[in-house]
């Protein structure tokens, strides 16, 4: 099994136990906007994903790991998608789930996490983050994180009756 240990929190590949994170995770709409749902998930959908979870990024093309806090309690989900090795790029994707998680350092701890298995053991060269206009916490933590704004995607999300921008930031290996 995976484990990537920081100070504050571990990353760790998905087990059958976190049906119920996820649940409550994917059926949120509070965050359907980031993830691009837009219709809820049955436990049965979300037992067949968890059962193929355990398939290789180089098949899958994506890497969706837990994020776990010191009492190792599944707080959120961090990913690799769209793995191209070819090109040696992938996305990176960052949820939280509940607010008081949020802004405490955890985020920012995960995505180094993430960031230096891409670089190191997946032979990334660049990472690349999409985020939603408006979402200044997002924003501010990928520019702090050394991710350089590239591109805006003008009227890229439609949410709640309105278009809104994508930023999109990437990251470079040294």
């Amino acid at each position: 099994m995976l484990s990537l240990q920081g100070a504050n929190i571990r990353l760790r590949a998905l087990e059958p136990d976190d049906i119920k994170f996820l649940y409550e995770l994917e059926n949120n709409e509070a965050i359907w906007e980031i993830s691009g749902t837009v219709t809820p998930y049955s436990r049965y959908i979300l037992k067949q994903y968890l059962e193929n979870a355990h398939r290789d990024i180089y098949e899958v093309k994506q890497l969706r790991l837990c994020i776990c806090d010191k009492e190792d309690t599944v707080i959120g989900l961090i990913d690799l998608f769209d793995f191209d090795p070819k090109n040696h790029r992938a996305g990176l994707g960052l949820v939280i789930l509940e607010n008081g998680n949020r802004n405490k350092g955890v985020g920012a701890e995960a995505i180094r996490l993430l960031t230096e298995y891409g670089f190191s053991t997946l032979q990334l060269r660049q990472l690349y983050a999409n985020v939603v206009s408006g979402n200044d916490a997002s924003l501010h933590l990928f520019k702090k994180l050394g991710f350089e704004e590239i591109g805006i995607k003008k009227d890229w999300i439609f949410s709640n009756g309105v278009y809104k921008d994508e930023i999109m930031f990437q990251k470079i290996k040294d």
